[in-house]
């Protein structure tokens, strides 16, 4: 694979194409001399027949070499042109046909307080066949969800951070093709703080039934491998994916076994199930006490008496292994959602190792359109195969997570300062936007400066 991808990276220069000054030079020329007319009408004639549509496939900027996938992509271009103009090449959205599908079901709602969903694969299913220019690549397809308050941030500097928080994440699907969705309301009034997150993927799920996964990544998380995607394969036999450590969850039953600000759950009827009976833990249930008081017993760790959604999500994986525990994926073996006090040390030797590999091998460093970053990302791979995974790796860090900074409400763990949460946050968004950037010619020099950037030469870092 290494070596068909790297071949596709030699190009060669290309001699600019000045017909059309030239002709027209000719064709203003043959007005000077009446005895001309016929040969301009001929030249005339000749540019016509070269610029006008045929059938034949249009000329591409293709390297000198392209692999044998390349290759059949291309003649079957050429044996079907109406195909390579990408007709059909995605969802429309411009299209809803009038037939009554789940949404004209007047009983049906979004409140997390309402009638559970039932037969949603089934509604699922019908409304892909509905509008089937979605259903290829449904299997696979994403939608994140992430927000905040709805208020301004007490935090004097709060709401710059969660706009660079944001943009981070924005990046991060824009170059995944992943679509995303930002809530800063309540969607049940009384489900407040990490509770909040239930209702908004619930809605999530009916608002997008095009998509099989629904991400959620709380706002202080921030992506810090532009390039990893998602390994949605290790999954297929879940429902639900989210940061942990089995040890912990079954010897030392810890509530801090998991980390519940991102995770992963499949747009299906066992998560609507899910959904409902996590929810009921929350405080907009009659039983919030009382959740309350079973999850302080049965965590000797835990450090606040309200019943909390990661402390509920812990209890579900060991009391009801066979009906939700069986299809929950902990995640331990990459930086699903990372403890940032013991990464943002790191990003100074990773930035070091990948850079002598790219003045090492002259593929990686070639100059390339943001929108097939992905291709060189399956590159990499073969030069990261001894980076390792998570703590002690020199691999980026998949997401960051500043857990207990607090950027907008500025009540961040005591245990460290809030300079240190601010420029700790600081060089891991700048860390991501160089990654970012370097598509666009550019790049941060120092990851506790956010306005300088420089520009790079040609053949950066050779």
């Amino acid at each position: 694979m290494a070596s068909s991808e790297l071949s596709q990276f030699q190009i060669f220069p290309m001699a600019r194409h000045n017909g059309r000054s030239k002709a027209a030079a000719f064709f203003a020329d043959g007005f000077l001399f009446v005895g001309g007319v016929l040969v301009a009408f001929l030249v005339v004639c000749a540019i016509w027949s070269f610029f006008s549509p045929s059938p034949s496939p249009a000329p591409s900027f293709s390297t000198s070499v392209v692999s044998s996938r390349e290759s059949s992509d291309i003649s079957a271009a050429a044996a079907n042109p109406a195909v390579s103009c990408g007709d059909d090449s995605g969802p429309n959205l411009g299209h809803d046909p009038p037939e009554q599908n789940f949404y004209d079901d007047p009983e049906l709602s979004y409140s997390i307080d309402a009638l559970p969903v039932k037969n949603w694969d089934e509604k699922r299913r019908a409304w892909l066949k509905q509008h089937p220019s979605f259903s290829a690549g449904a299997e696979n397809r994403i939608l994140m969800v992430t927000g905040s308050q709805a208020k301004p941030c007490k935090n004097p500097i709060g709401d710059y951070l969660l706009l660079k928080l944001f943009k981070n994440k924005v990046d991060y699907c824009r170059r995944h093709g992943i679509d995303i969705f930002y809530n800063n309301v309540l969607l049940q009034p009384k489900m407040f703080s990490f509770w909040a997150k239930t209702p908004t993927v619930k809605a999530a799920m009916l608002a997008h039934p095009e998509a099989e996964w629904i991400w959620w990544v709380d706002s202080d998380a921030a992506f810090t491998d532009m390039d990893f995607k998602l390994p949605l394969h290790r999954y297929k036999d879940h429902n639900f994916v989210v940061h942990g450590w089995p040890s912990l969850i079954q010897e030392k039953k810890s509530w801090t076994s998991i980390n519940a600000g991102v995770f992963l759950i499949r747009n299906c009827q066992w998560a609507m199930d899910f959904m409902e009976v996590w929810a009921s833990m929350g405080p907009q249930s009659p039983d919030y006490e009382k959740w309350g008081e079973i999850l302080s017993t049965m965590f000797k760790d835990k450090i606040f008496p309200e019943s909390d959604d990661q402390s509920g999500l812990v209890y579900l994986i060991l009391k009801e292994k066979e009906k939700w525990g069986n299809k929950i994926y902990v995640e331990g073996e990459y930086y699903f959602e990372g403890y940032w006090m013991e990464i943002v040390g790191t990003f100074d030797n990773i930035t070091e190792r990948y850079t002598q590999i790219e003045k090492e091998v002259p593929a990686l460093r070639r100059r390339h359109a943001e929108k097939v970053s992905e291709s060189y990302a399956r590159v990499w791979e073969e030069y990261l195969k001894d980076a390792g995974y998570g703590r002690g790796s020199w691999r980026r860090p998949f997401i960051t997570h500043f857990t207990g900074c607090q950027p907008c409400s500025g009540d961040h763990n005591q245990m460290y300062s809030g300079q240190t949460c601010f420029d700790a946050m600081q060089k891991a968004l700048i860390f991501a936007d160089n990654q970012v950037l370097r598509n666009y010619g550019f790049v941060h020099p120092d990851l506790l400066d956010p306005s300088t950037v420089n520009l790079l030469p040609f053949d950066y870092p050779a």
